[in-house]
């Protein structure tokens, strides 16, 4: 498992536009459940998708609403999951968290939902996690956010 943390050097750490970009855009490739949302967008719809349970979203979808509208995101666990695995699959395990849940200080890191091959969790406007099954990602959002720290050594700290 592979992991990054940004928490200096941006104007705000939970700017998803950038974010996606540093991944080169591979969250395209992914169906995304969106749990313990906190954020505030101006659209409406956004705003009323977001402010349930959780929302299921394919990856088209969750860029075009960031490109839409580039909020910032406060608290999120956004999981991404290969297309081929179904919402009644992911839904018979609990839903990820992200104010509450320390297994993201601990080693070896983890991606809370076991079918997940990637989250993303803006924690408080104060950073961003990144998790991922393939460390292409990871090394990807490391090399756009240079003063991101590898989150096994971040949790040896």
């Amino acid at each position: 498992m592979y992991g990054a943390i940004i928490n200096k050097g941006e104007q705000y750490y939970t700017d998803l536009y950038k974010v996606f970009n540093a991944i080169n855009n591979v969250q395209k490739n992914y169906n995304w459940l969106i749990t313990d949302c906190v954020c505030y967008p101006s659209t409406k719809q956004f705003a009323e998708i977001l402010s349930n349970e959780y929302c299921w979203l394919s990856g088209s979808e969750l860029t075009r609403i960031v490109e839409k509208e580039n909020f910032q995101w406060i608290w999120a666990v956004l999981s991404g999951f290969d297309k081929s695995i179904t919402l009644d699959e992911v839904l018979e395990y609990p839903l990820p968290y992200a104010e509450e849940y320390t297994g993201f200080w601990e080693n070896p890191i983890s991606i809370q939902h076991p079918l997940a091959t990637v989250e993303i969790i803006p924690w408080d406007s104060s950073l961003t996690l990144i998790i991922s099954r393939e460390r292409k990602i990871v090394d990807d959002f490391k090399e756009s956010f240079p003063l991101s720290e590898d989150l096994n050594y971040y949790n040896k700290k």
